[in-house]
């Protein structure tokens, strides 16, 4: 076993965990945190995503034991203290940017860690952020428009 330290979601943890631990066992299985999904399981699909010191990354590939001293933002650690919705969790659902939910919360971590980085990002940038995050039942309209409606409203345009 191997003691770690992470700051999850806002808050101090320390876990005992087996060296070969992948991250999204940890969160689902240890912690509860079940809004990260596993859709592929190889990293491809984005339905895992979590940010790791502010950089979406992969929970289903990341062994647990890389994230030691690190922040850790899962989707359940978006919303306010208070339980509100972000404006962006909010702007999901207003533009339809979900339908079966797979995705979501990958879809909204990495379009927090956007948000972040450039703040009223173009539509192009909002392509390249997102293209590692897949989705079978939108057609990326409403995740677009959901994307572009929070940051209209966080730059106090709406």
């Amino acid at each position: 076993m191997t003691r770690i330290q992470i700051v999850l979601n806002g808050r101090q943890e320390e876990l005992e965990i087996q060296p070969d631990e992948i991250l999204l066992g940890v969160l689902r299985e240890r912690l509860g945190l079940t809004g990260t999904k596993e859709g592929c399981g190889v990293g491809v699909c984005g339905a895992c995503a979590v940010l790791v010191d502010g950089a979406p990354m992969s929970a289903c590939l990341l062994l647990a034991v890389l994230v030691d001293g690190k922040s850790i933002l899962t989707i359940e650690g978006i919303s306010a203290p208070d339980g509100s919705l972000s404006v962006l969790q909010d702007s999901f659902i207003r533009n339809g940017g979900f339908q079966c939910g797979i995705c979501t919360s990958g879809q909204i971590v990495t379009a927090t860690a956007l948000l972040a980085e450039i703040a009223v990002p173009t539509p192009d940038e909002i392509r390249d952020w997102m293209m590692g995050n897949l989705c079978r039942c939108t057609g990326y309209e409403g995740i677009m428009n959901s994307i572009l409606d929070a940051a209209a409203m966080a730059a106090g345009e709406k």
